[in-house]
């Protein structure tokens, strides 16, 4: 057993989820198996390309290719939330994301720990699948608590993507 859980929850029509880095307890190839074994319609990252590899993540999107499953890389910084060139990236993924929670598919959202930007992420999405804020996140915290660690990753979640508010105050 490789310690790799998914933590699910339901979102719209389908089921949310929120992981750790595969590969984060040293079994990164059974960690794989696992997340293809949820059989997840999109992957999200929200961890940096350098993290990936210290974690032995560097291929994951080459790793998911034939699972049926899509991937998006917002990477996003530690604590941080992803930065104005990330926008457009994350509206791809969140819209992609959307479409799948509505019809009763999976996404599953990892960054290094399973916490705050899995957490921010996770919780952005099911304020776009229609959840008030504060209610969503209070539903994700009963499930993982460490979801969403700083407030700057709670008001980026809760924003409205129509806005076009999603660049960070010097973060990037």
């Amino acid at each position: 057993m490789t310690g790799f859980v998914i933590y699910a929850l339901p979102v719209a029509s389908g089921i949310l989820g929120i992981a750790p880095m595969p590969g984060r307890g040293g079994h990164y190839a059974e960690d794989i198996a696992h997340m293809k074994d949820w059989k997840p319609a999109l992957v999200i990252t929200m961890a940096t390309e350098v993290e990936m590899v210290e974690w032995g993540a560097g291929n994951l999107g080459t790793d998911l290719l034939y699972s049926g499953a899509r991937w998006h890389h917002i990477p996003c910084p530690d604590m941080g939330i992803p930065g104005p060139d990330q926008a457009e990236a994350w509206r791809a993924a969140s819209d992609r994301a959307c479409a799948a929670l509505r019809g009763s598919g999976r996404v599953l959202i990892h960054c290094v720990g399973g916490c705050g930007r899995s957490g921010m992420a996770a919780l952005k999405l099911m304020v776009a699948c229609g959840e008030k804020p504060a209610a969503a996140l209070e539903r994700l915290r009963e499930l993982r608590p460490c979801a969403v660690e700083t407030e700057e990753q709670y008001n980026w979640a809760k924003r409205r993507q129509s806005t076009g508010s999603l660049s960070s105050k010097g973060k990037g």
